[in-house]
């Protein structure tokens, strides 16, 4: 049988019938029947054996297709997470280089990326506005006349403000703000001992010198008998200065540290922008210096999301002295009333159409407090300001050129 079969299997039906015969030894009826009843037991043979590998290629077919299938299905998930992954991550990196957040990987940050993430970028937009609303008040920057003169000592100004004196700024704060930091963001580039102290004071000074110098190099450049930059430079490290450090460390005080912070980035600008173009007056000094209310506002919202750490350390940021509830209210408070006292400013002095603008601002503002801030000041603070700061600041720009192109001023 076991021949019989092998001989099946290759097509050899004739080689099969003639060993049956001689197997048999008979050539009667009897042998042809036999040999005949042979053949057909061969061919069911082979036709089981040949149809048998067919119907296995086809069932080893299916499943490596659908293996494949699954594979394909499987790399594509996996190409899929590893895509999102990877967008989060650059989502989370970028933020954290802003100074915004901690992304997941952060201990690979190379020394240059701590340094920067301390100087946090993100901080340095409101100030960089601030130069470029103050210089539009002035009524002297000229985009066309003198091209590009105007523009470039805008975008020194702009370097003196953001990169070097805030920059400074909040690279002492995080070093005073360490022990805060280690509760709240233990990842951060201090606390987590990435960056260490002499690291802050090598930084930190090179900061505050080329912030100097440069406001130094723009005083004597535009020609200013008394170095008004400078004097403001020197001014806002003070300012600086208290805020973060003992003794007097402002920002453990409530309001004081709150207005110190909205001032540094609403009213030193403009006034650095403004007097870079044109002449610093008492009018302006104090119109900025309502606008910097409106600025503490906007500081009150940053403090809700570290109201546990801040109660921990004994810092007394107003949610902690106050309660969520309360603080809240004093936030949107502070940013409405007097965007509208600057309103009813720019009308009173007959720059009406600014003054409408600048209504037509707030207005949003106040539908993000309503739907974002005013439910939830903890969870939605970034949802909040990502929606409604944008028109605060278009706002500043807008009481700007009410304040150069009004013909009393």
């Amino acid at each position: 049988l076991r021949r019989i079969f092998s001989l099946a299997w290759v097509g050899n039906l004739d080689v099969i019938q003639s060993d049956l015969l001689a197997t048999s030894g008979r050539t009667s009826k009897d042998a042809l029947l036999a040999v005949e009843a042979s053949r057909m037991m061969a061919m069911r043979a082979s036709t089981a054996i040949r149809s048998a590998p067919v119907r296995n290629r086809k069932t080893a077919a299916a499943r490596e297709a659908k293996g494949n299938r699954a594979g394909r299905l499987l790399v594509r998930a996996k190409a899929e997470s590893k895509e999102e992954k990877e967008k989060i991550t650059y989502g989370g990196r970028a933020q954290q280089l802003l100074g915004f957040r901690q992304a997941e990987g952060a201990d690979k940050a190379s020394k240059l990326e701590l340094q920067i993430q301390l100087m946090k970028p993100g901080t340095w937009i409101p100030v960089c506005w601030g130069v470029i609303c103050g210089a539009a008040a002035s009524g002297n920057f000229h985009w066309i006349e003198d091209f590009p003169r105007d523009i470039l000592l805008s975008a020194a100004c702009i370097v003196l403000s953001g990169p070097c004196l805030t920059g400074f700024t909040q690279v002492i704060n995080d070093w005073y703000d360490r022990d805060l930091d280690a509760i709240n963001e233990p990842n951060r580039p201090i606390p987590s001992g990435r960056i260490t102290g002499q690291d802050v004071l090598v930084q930190s000074l090179l900061l505050m010198f080329s912030g100097w110098g440069l406001a130094l190099y723009l005083d004597n450049y535009v020609g200013h008998e008394f170095p008004t930059l400078t004097s403001i430079a020197l001014f806002g490290t003070f300012i600086s200065y208290i805020y973060s450090a003992p003794p007097l460390k402002l920002k453990q005080n409530g309001w004081q540290g709150t207005y110190a912070l909205g001032a540094s980035y609403i009213a030193l600008p403009w006034w650095a922008g403004q007097s870079l173009f044109g002449e610093l007056s008492l009018e302006i000094i104090v119109l900025t210096l309502m606008y910097s209310i409106a600025g503490l506002g906007i500081a009150i919202v940053n403090d809700f999301k570290s109201i546990e750490g801040d109660r921990e350390l004994g810092l007394k940021s107003l949610p902690v002295i106050f309660g969520v509830e309360k603080a809240k209210y004093i936030t949107v408070g502070t940013i409405d009333a007097f965007q509208l006292a600057v309103a009813a400013y720019l009308w009173a002095i007959d720059s009406k159409p600014y003054a409408l603008v600048l209504l037509g601002l707030i207005v949003p503002q106040v539908y993000a407090q309503i739907k974002y801030f005013l439910p939830d000041p903890i969870k939605n603070d970034v949802a909040y300001q990502a929606r409604a700061q944008p028109f605060l600041v278009l706002g500043i720009l807008t009481t700007a050129l009410a304040i150069g192109h009004n013909p009393y001023h």
